[in-house]
């Protein structure tokens, strides 16, 4: 049974795993936000500050206990062509812009429109993330400050046994003990050897110091004109497009997780209030982001208060605590974000794919093939659901049929089987024998409806085709929502509508 979620009594909570999940969230988001900030051809901290801003944010208004937000690249991206044509001020306002459509999608209550995404999209999106994910840490195998070369001998070596030596913690503490995080675990126990046995390897500063200071209140110096934001809108719409789906989906994916149901307009309305923070405090924006959610997932968070401390830690970390992290040898948070990777995945969908219609199969794999090459989530996840949207609507149109007799009276019936939209007209039309019907002709449709104006005006053709041949048509046991579709568009078709003394359709109550 699906249960709302909710703010569990303090006596519910794990104190001590929701601190240490937390932690650990912070740990493999630090070195994701600095990486996707230089990306961007940003400052390192406006990555941190993104991280810091949008985790704390999210975790006080979100709709979804245990999920994590921060700087992540799916949105920053669609800023990077912004930034380096008209610089960092014009990024930051699309950023604030961005958040206040999202606040308006969860104020008008629009997030649930993220129901229409089909499993078979759900499937493809989380597979490519995952190939992304792991695809990503792979790069981190390049010699610091040359992204162009690969490791290769010793310093190759050491990464390599290092980042297996993680992903043996992380599969195999588990079996141990529950108590801690393994990835958490992981990270401190390579932290350890690297620092007692002077091992030199690639380490987080090799990307970029995080040490810096508080972020400060500043309003973007952009020209408040038509043409300023003729100029940030597209850029805007596209970034509150991207990271609302990301974010969505990431809330849908915690719900199967846990069992329990999030709020999808409030987290749209805490994802828009964290993006303009994060414009209005030197931020690069960001949204829910899956690996992090699942390494917090994982680590046993079932709260907000992981996601609170991850936030906090990641403050902490910017203020004091960058000589300390910047120590920290990439390997370790390779390993984790490999096997976050391999969770990410949905090895299910390989054991049922035989079981799948080959359409839901072809929109997998798509998604996952767009997702992967564009690194674009929301193009995927759009192409995913007009291609399901486009195969349900043939496979209903073809359904359409009509079973068709001669009462005691001499008056033809036709009865309606499947629903007449846009996609079945042409059938439906082909349904009737105008020329060799008797005079009156009733059309039921007991066991169908009528859905859009296609169906009116196919309707509207077939009453006029009778009529030309003085012939009368009668519709039966239409629902009333039908008949409300039908009395809207008067003028546009002439029917009558036979009532039935005996059964309605749908009654009101």
């Amino acid at each position: 049974m699906i249960k709302p979620s909710h703010f569990p009594s303090i006596r519910d909570i794990n104190i001590k795993n929701e601190i240490l999940a937390g932690l650990t969230v912070a740990m493999t988001m630090i070195p994701e936000s600095l990486s996707f900030a230089i990306l961007a051809g940003l400052s390192p901290l406006t990555g941190l500050y993104a991280a810091f801003l949008m985790g704390l944010v999210t975790s006080i208004l979100g709709g979804r206990p245990g999920m994590v937000s921060g700087g992540a690249g799916a949105t920053v991206v669609t800023l990077i062509a912004l930034a380096s044509t008209h610089g960092v001020e014009y990024l930051f306002g699309a950023v604030v812009l961005a958040g206040m459509l999202q606040f308006t999608v969860g104020l008008f209550k629009l997030g649930k429109f993220v129901r229409l995404i089909p499993q078979p999209v759900m499937y493809g999106f989380l597979n490519g993330l995952a190939v992304i994910i792991f695809l990503a840490q792979i790069e981190q195998f390049k010699i610091p400050g040359n992204s162009s070369v690969w490791m290769s001998g010793t310093p190759l070596y050491i990464m390599l046994g290092l980042t297996l030596l993680t992903i043996a913690i992380v599969i195999g503490l588990p079996r141990l003990t529950k108590a801690v995080p393994s990835s958490l675990v992981a990270i401190l126990v390579v932290f350890g050897l690297v620092t007692y046995f002077g091992v030199d390897t690639k380490k987080v500063i090799d990307i970029a110091s995080v040490s810096g200071s508080l972020p400060g209140f500043h309003i973007p110096q952009i020209p408040f004109t038509l043409d300023a934001l003729q100029l940030i809108f597209p850029y805007a719409l596209v970034m509150a497009g991207v990271g609302l789906i990301e974010s969505l989906l990431t809330l849908n994916m915690v719900d199967e997780i846990t069992a329990t149901k999030g709020k999808s307009n409030r987290e749209a309305m805490a994802q828009g209030t964290a993006n303009v923070v994060n414009g209005f405090f030197g931020g690069m924006g960001g949204c829910a982001m899956v690996a992090q959610t699942l390494v917090n997932l994982n680590a046993g968070a079932k709260t907000r208060l992981s996601a609170f401390v991850g936030a906090i830690a990641i403050l902490l970390v910017i203020l004091i605590g960058g000589p300390v992290i910047e120590m920290i040898p990439m390997a370790a948070l390779v390993g984790v974000m490999m096997m976050v990777a391999i969770s990410t995945f949905e090895w299910l969908s390989f054991r049922i794919i035989n079981k799948f219609p080959k359409s839901d199969i072809f929109v997998g794999i798509l998604v996952a093939i767009i997702t992967v090459l564009l690194h674009n989530l929301a193009l995927a996840v759009l192409v995913g659901v007009v291609i399901s949207a486009l195969v349900f609507a043939w496979d209903n149109a073809k359904r359409i049929r009509a079973r068709k007799y001669l009462d005691g009276d001499g008056v033809k019936h036709y009865e309606i089987f499947g629903p007449l939209f846009f996609g079945s007209t042409t059938a439906f039309l082909e349904k009737f024998d105008v020329s060799e019907d008797p005079d009156t002709i009733v059309i039921n449709f007991k066991e169908s409806r009528v859905v859009d104006m296609s169906a009116i005006d196919a309707l509207h053709k077939v009453t006029e085709r009778y009529a030309k041949l003085g012939k009368k048509v009668y519709l039966r046991y239409l629902s009333p929502d039908c008949r409300t579709l039908l009395s809207n568009a008067s003028g546009i078709v002439e029917v009558n509508i036979m009532e039935d003394p005996t059964y309605k359709v749908m009654p009101d109550d």
